[in-house]
């Protein structure tokens, strides 16, 4: 199995050492050229769908439950290809990230704190997407925590792009 690419971002806001990890997982399901993504539309954010790995789960099953939970979509990984380390505070988060494929239809199962920002799945446009996230520096001023998501979604995209591209290559 071919090794997974990591990477790291480091948030303005990072201690000299990390006393806490999170771990997660996200997914990207693209079709037709848009991609799913989720809304928030009390707030506007954006994000990959995706969130936190449960006791005794493994990551593939995450991302299986958070796609479904967060847009009602049963979805296929097909490819588990960046690892995001994130540093932020006294926080690493460790993110899975992977290659999904549309499989089904389920059912949306928001958390209380999805419902209350107002959670909904959205198809858009991939260069829409891009060009969302392409902005994460605007919100430095703001919102630490914008800005690394949003980099963190756009550094994503930016290596599957890649990642689609070299794939292409090899055929």
């Amino acid at each position: 199995m071919a090794e997974i690419k990591e990477i790291e971002i480091l948030g303005d806001n990072r201690f000299e050492t990390f006393t806490k990890t999170r771990d997660g997982c996200r997914a990207i399901i693209v079709k037709d050229g848009n991609i799913l993504l989720t809304h928030e539309r009390n707030s506007g954010w954006w994000l990959l769908p995706g969130g936190g790995l449960e006791e005794g789960e493994t990551p593939e099953e995450c991302v299986l439950r958070e796609v479904e939970e967060e847009t009602g979509v049963i979805v296929r990984p097909i490819d588990k290809f960046l690892h995001v380390y994130e540093y932020y505070e006294e926080y690493r988060y460790g993110g899975y990230c992977f290659i999904c494929e549309v499989a089904g239809q389920g059912k949306m199962n928001p958390t209380e704190a999805e419902i209350k920002r107002g959670i909904e799945p959205k198809w858009i446009p991939f260069e829409e997407a891009i060009d969302i996230f392409s902005k994460h520096q605007s919100y430095a001023a703001t919102s630490e925590e914008k800005r690394g998501s949003y980099l963190r979604e756009y550094t994503v995209l930016l290596e599957y792009m890649d990642y689609i591209k070299n794939k292409e290559m090899v055929k």
